[in-house]
């Protein structure tokens, strides 16, 4: 009772309710379109908004990490509605989520960080490029092409084909999904300091809105039904039957795999965003197992913690999950209580955010950032990466990427055990690691920094490492700015101009 005084003065739960609204801003706009870029009804991105919101948040092991429907699933999700049709999407997503809960009750979660950075930055890059050039042609009210390839190729052809002087047909969804983009650029640019947490998202579509509603604008709006919980598909015979088919569970694995990924290497990044409470990754794991396993039984499309949402919640002042809960509660208020005004928004505004959002996926300042500190292995997994995510399919990309990640364990396979030996006292700790630290020693790398007491001096001894690669240099840099940033001292020993990658 005291605790709860304590913060009932401190202004957290206004703070936290405050940030929910953001966060709700936020979440909207990209709930439906992230729907549509994969193949689906609106109303499929919104409900498992409300679960990632209200039931993830509740069991989440990262509590100011929000989760919802994401891009870098659209994708895949696509494909799967394409090749197999809407009703296979429940059983893969429900297997999925019980891959994933199984994962974090077998304690598994740390090892999704020691995938490379270049693995997953070339990955959402290349979904970046995807989400362009399919979103593209939703600019014109029209539906993206069967693949990466096709739509980039039918590109040309769609500007070509407006004609300036005309007013109807592509001509004007193309008028209101450019609007959308300028607007939401424009107020991000150059919006007062006061309205910083208005989001650019909700400002292009309602600019966009408004304008098609004012003009009375014939073009393709969104479809939602008037009671959400008539989109809710109930499994039945047919959810079964998909169950005992045995090819939807490579695909199972394959989402279970990337969302898991994506979740936690989000989590990770909401952590140096804030002072509060670190993650616990197998938590998560197990929350995200929970929301993909009621998103599948609900007929909805994946979750993963989103990175968009999670950075504007820490940057509106969140303090705890409850601005997660909440934002969930106002997304089923508002689709409960105001599903006219959403039929309101044209579909080539949601196309107008999206191409944003795939656009600023395709990170060029990431891979500069690996060329530059760990030479040209990184940059080369990166783009191939990138390359056969955009040619063949997700899954194979990433397979292709891990693959070629391997051949950084060449050169160090005789000494891939890293020993660690740490000891500490009442005001002092001493870590020394003795071999090659790489990504598969990088859960116990990890477990034995975050066992060092916040409030000790550390001597980190690097004098016997032979090598370091990019994703233990990443994960190091990232724990040494974090816990040199809450004041603890931290002394590097034997890294002397050895790493040129580690920012003693």
């Amino acid at each position: 009772m005291a605790a709860l005084t304590e913060r009932l003065k401190g202004g957290a739960v206004t703070r936290d309710f405050t940030a929910s609204i953001v966060v709700f801003l936020v979440a909207m706009p990209l709930c439906m379109g992230i729907a549509i870029a994969s193949g689906v009804p609106p109303e499929k991105g919104l409900i498992t908004g409300i679960i990632g919101g209200i039931v993830v948040g509740m069991l989440a092991g990262s509590p100011l990490q929000v989760s919802g429907p994401a891009a870098g699933l659209a994708v895949i999700v696509f494909e799967i509605v394409r090749d197999q049709g809407l009703s296979a999407l429940g059983p893969i997503l429900a297997l999925a989520g019980l891959i994933q809960f199984v994962a974090g009750m077998l304690k598994l979660g740390g090892w999704f960080r020691a995938i490379s950075p270049a693995v997953v930055h070339g990955m959402l890059a290349g979904i970046g490029v995807l989400i362009v050039v399919g979103q593209f042609h939703v600019l014109f009210d029209a539906k993206p092409l069967a693949s990466g390839i096709s739509n980039l190729m039918a590109m040309p052809g769609r500007l070509l084909g407006l004609n300036p002087g005309d007013v109807s047909g592509a001509e004007r969804a193309f008028t209101i999904g450019l609007l959308t983009i300028v607007a939401m650029l424009t107020w991000e640019k150059f919006r007062p300091a006061s309205m910083r947490l208005l989001p650019g998202a909700l400002v292009g579509v309602t600019t966009a809105t408004l304008v098609a509603w004012g003009m009375g604008l014939d073009v393709t709006r969104v479809a939602v039904p008037s009671n959400i919980f008539s989109a809710v598909d109930v499994p039945d015979q047919g959810f079964l039957a998909r169950l005992a088919d045995p090819a939807i569970y490579a695909t199972a694995l394959a989402i279970a795999f990337i969302a898991s990924a994506e979740t936690l290497l989000s989590a990770a990044a909401v952590d140096k965003m804030h002072d509060g409470v670190r993650t616990n990754y197998d938590k998560e794991l197990r929350a995200q197992g929970v929301g993909n396993l009621l998103c599948g039984a609900a007929g909805a499309l994946p979750m993963t913690g989103v990175i968009v949402r999670s950075s504007a919640n820490v940057q509106a002042g969140a303090t705890t999950r409850l601005s997660t809960i909440l934002h969930g509660i106002w997304i089923l208020g508002f689709v409960a209580l105001l599903p006219w005004l959403l039929r309101e928004i044209p579909m080539a505004a949601l196309g107008g955010i999206l191409v944003v959002t795939g656009f600023r996926l395709v990170s060029v300042s990431h891979v500069t950032h690996l060329f530059r500190h760990y030479g040209i292995l990184p940059a080369i997994i990166w783009a191939a990466t990138l390359v056969t995510v955009v040619t063949e399919d997700l899954l194979t990309g990433v397979l292709v990427g891990l693959g070629l990640s391997l051949l950084e364990l060449i050169p160090h396979v005789r000494r891939l055990n890293l020993r660690v030996d740490a000891q500490h006292g009442e005001a002092n700790s001493h870590v020394a690691l003795d071999g090659a630290a790489t990504f598969v020693s990088l859960p116990k790398l990890t477990r034995t920094l975050e066992e060092v007491p916040p409030n000790s001096r550390l001597t980190l001894d690097l004098a016997r490492v032979t090598a370091i690669d990019h994703t233990s240099a990443e994960m190091l840099n990232d724990w040494l700015q974090r816990r040199r940033a809450a004041g603890m001292q931290v002394a590097l020993a034997g890294a002397e101009g050895r790493f040129p990658g580690i920012k003693g």
